[in-house]
């Protein structure tokens, strides 16, 4: 969202990721203090695959997440569809705004269904 609308104040990121790619990033987190795994988490019958590793902020003691989310075969298009962004100086590839659209509408909560509608533009 902070990319496509509206930047806000969360406490997890997440990274839409190929699967045979887990290990190596759980292993880069580690060495930045995500050590707490979750067990994998899926919803929308498989659609959604969430791979989570959690640190504990070191000054507030908040719990930091980092979510994993797996590129399922539902979701390959997503994947296919990433764009490059200028962001602060520099550029990352992220999901469309399509493809955010796409994620979102699986879990469909109150807040995901808000940003489904700021990212058509129609708030």
């Amino acid at each position: 969202m902070a990319i496509w609308d509206l930047p806000r104040a969360t406490v997890d990121i997440d990274l839409l990721i190929r699967r045979e790619s887990v290990p190596a990033i759980e292993a880069i987190g580690e060495r930045h203090g995500y050590i707490f795994k979750a067990g994998p988490m899926r919803f929308s019958e498989g659609a959604i695959e969430i791979h989570r590793i959690s640190k504990a902020d070191r000054e507030t003691g908040d719990m930091l997440m980092l979510d994993l989310l797996l590129v399922t075969p539902q979701v390959e298009d997503v994947w296919e569809t990433r764009e490059r962004v200028a962001w602060e100086g520099g550029s990352l590839v992220v999901v469309s705004r399509d493809g955010l659209i796409k994620l979102k509408s699986y879990r469909s909560s109150g807040r995901d269904l808000d940003d489904i509608r700021r990212l058509r533009g129609e708030q």
